[in-house]
């Protein structure tokens, strides 16, 4: 029997804001129960992960059940970024799913090297970009535990 579907904070780190609304209206399609949070960079990630400046309210920043992540991204990317939040304890328990316009084999295998739970490579279409939506929902909110937030 499944478990209820209780909403999760999901916390997207892209910096193209199209992406970030596309993924946005997609979870909406999708039906997907959530609330998704949006940063731009790896910096403001972290700065999200550690509740530091702006992101310092957890009413407004709630910790992420999941953080979708891309890679290319300025200041810091996604690789770097994901570098950090599976070295601090406190954070490396989030599950991370690299989400990215990216093919190359290496940066793969170097993402499950880092920790990441997924790699996925970003749809063309905003079609395909509900299905993924309603796929990743299904199985991070539906079949997966995820330890309650703190």
């Amino acid at each position: 029997m499944p478990h209820s579907r209780v909403p999760i904070t999901i916390l997207m780190a892209d910096d193209d804001e199209d992406d970030r609304l596309l993924t946005l209206d997609a979870l909406t399609e999708g039906r997907v129960i959530n609330n998704l949070q949006c940063v731009e960079d790896g910096l403001e990630l972290l700065a999200y992960l550690r509740r530091e400046g702006r992101f310092s309210d957890p009413a407004s920043s709630p910790r992420p059940s999941l953080i979708l992540l891309d890679l290319n991204m300025p200041r810091m990317d996604g690789r770097e970024a994901l570098q950090e939040i599976k070295a601090d304890p406190a954070l490396r328990g989030i599950p991370v799913v690299i989400l990215t316009t990216s093919k190359e084999e290496e940066d793969m295998l170097r993402g499950y090297d880092l920790g990441a739970a997924s790699y996925i490579t970003k749809p063309v279409n905003f079609e395909g970009l509900v299905e993924l939506m309603k796929s990743l929902g299904r199985y991070w909110i539906e079949i997966v535990e995820l330890p309650q937030n703190s």
